[in-house]
């Protein structure tokens, strides 16, 4: 028992003595023009270098689009798959930090024994009962840090899980934007398109008036009727992509497609922030976006791993210890004459053939270096992401201006052309090209409406927000 008590002394004395191997992990530094704000936001009004709400989608004023990301953010089956990925992860690592303590093993076995008779010196059978009672202890000395490394290793797999559940955030968030977005820009180009309908319906008309007054031709009649069936052939194709988007926007709330909302389903204009955009700066991008922090905590994993790897090159030592009672009868199984210990360290270590240690070593430090890779590549890919965006949003915005003017202008004209048809002062043929022109510039600036609020959402999902108070996930109820 004297022998037992000393393990934990010698075990702290080895600690003590112990180093950790491998390389220890520090951030790794990006460059200093990451640090500074955005190129697109010098050339654009409509964007400004101040602060990212955390709830940017409640710029739009809307509460359906509100209520809508809350319900994606609660329920959508991809965030609650990464909640659990870091469910897992998390007990991971409280397995590795368990490697910090003693394994123990209690036994207890009653036995009944034959001995035949040929097997006994006095060529008799006989039969015995025996009891025993046992308690096995290992403990592994950290000597070189592979425990510590490891349980570094399961810190980060954890940090890097918790960051990539925030990324899943980011883009159920800005998807159930961009379906709610879809679905009343589509709507709303439906709604034009059926107005335009009813346009060409009442130049269809006067126009068969007139060929049955001699005034027209049949070609007037006809050119007029293509027009019409024109833009009626763009209904279905604005209603069928209006309920898919309806869908798609059920299942990223977590519900059957059937079960469309019935608020969304109402939606006839595109949300659109008319306000000037916040969109901070490099720093504050860095700082926010998950799939880099994911991809910084993986570095730091894999780091670890390196020291893990580096400390199979080196001894392994086990303390072992047990301690045993056993007898012939129950009640002899504890008295003095039964008791029985061993203790003893147990060292390994695979010398001289190291091959496959220093192979999975080569392997770990080429992973790491990977890893360090992917978040320089992280980072360029967010900065460029925004960039992107910022140009693109610019541009939307840009061209609706453009084709505001354009909506406006061919409508002054179509009325002028219908007037001067009327008085005959301008031919049918003019008149077509107006009612043409005054639909397709009705149709462009709808479709406009809506690239702008795709342009938008692209750019809040590529600034990263939206996971900063997420809601805790849970199952819907069936």
């Amino acid at each position: 028992m004297k022998a037992l008590a000393s393990l934990p002394a010698l075990a702290s004395t080895l600690v003590l003595a112990a180093c950790t191997v491998g390389p220890n992990y520090e951030r790794p530094a990006t460059s200093a023009g990451a640090a500074g704000g955005f190129s697109e936001t010098g050339r654009s009004s409509a964007v400004a270098a101040t602060t990212l709400p955390d709830d940017w989608w409640k710029l739009y004023d809307d509460p359906i689009l509100d209520r809508l990301i809350t319900d994606a953010l609660v329920h959508n089956t991809d965030i609650r798959v990464a909640a659990a990925n870091l469910a897992r992860a998390r007990a991971a690592l409280s397995e590795q930090r368990g490697a910090r303590l003693p394994s123990t093993d209690i036994s207890a076995s009653a036995t009944r024994s034959r001995t035949a008779a040929g097997q006994s010196p006095t060529r008799t059978a006989f039969e015995t009962d025996y009891y025993s009672v046992g308690f096995d202890a290992s403990y592994e000395i950290d000597l070189f840090g592979g425990v510590t490394r490891a349980i570094q290793a399961a810190q980060g797999d954890r940090d890097a899980a918790a960051a990539q559940l925030d990324a899943a955030r980011v883009s159920i968030a800005a998807e159930t934007a961009r379906a709610y977005a879809t679905a009343c820009g589509n709507a709303a180009q439906r709604a034009v398109a059926q107005e335009t309908v009813g346009l060409q319906q009442q130049t269809l008309d006067l126009t068969r008036r007139l060929f049955d007054a001699g005034r027209g031709t049949r070609r007037d009649v006809e050119r007029a009727d293509v027009l019409l069936a024109q833009t009626q052939a763009q209904i279905p194709g604005f209603e069928a992509e209006r309920r898919a988007s309806l869908y798609a926007l059920a299942t990223l709330t977590g519900r059957p497609p059937a079960e469309i909302d019935g608020d969304a389903d109402r939606c006839t204009s595109s949300p659109r922030v008319r306000a000037i955009l916040p969109v901070g700066d490099g720093n504050a991008l860095l700082a926010r976006r998950p799939d880099i922090r994911a991809a910084e905590r993986t570095l730091a994993a894999d780091t670890a791993r390196v020291g893990v790897a580096t400390a199979d090159l080196y001894p392994s030592i086990q303390l072992l210890g047990s301690i045993g009672f056993g007898g012939t009868k129950p009640g002899n199984v504890f008295k003095g004459s039964g008791f029985s210990y061993s203790l003893g360290p147990l060292i390994s270590w695979n010398f001289p053939n190291q091959t496959i240690a220093r192979a999975r070593l080569r392997q770990a430090r080429a992973v790491s270096d990977g890893s360090l890779a992917r978040f320089d590549g992280s980072v360029l890919t967010a900065l460029k992401e925004v960039e992107q965006a910022l140009a693109r949003y610019a541009g939307a915005l840009d061209t609706n201006a453009a084709l505001v003017r354009a909506e406006q202008a061919s409508g002054e004209a179509a009325k002028l052309s219908k007037l001067r048809f009327d008085y005959g002062a301008d031919s049918f043929l003019l008149l077509i090209d107006a009612e043409r022109d005054r639909a397709n510039a009705r149709a462009a600036r709808a479709q406009s409406d809506a690239a702008v609020a795709d342009a938008q959402i692209s750019l809040f999902k590529a600034l990263g927000g939206g996971w900063e108070a997420a809601p805790e996930v849970t199952r819907r109820e069936p």
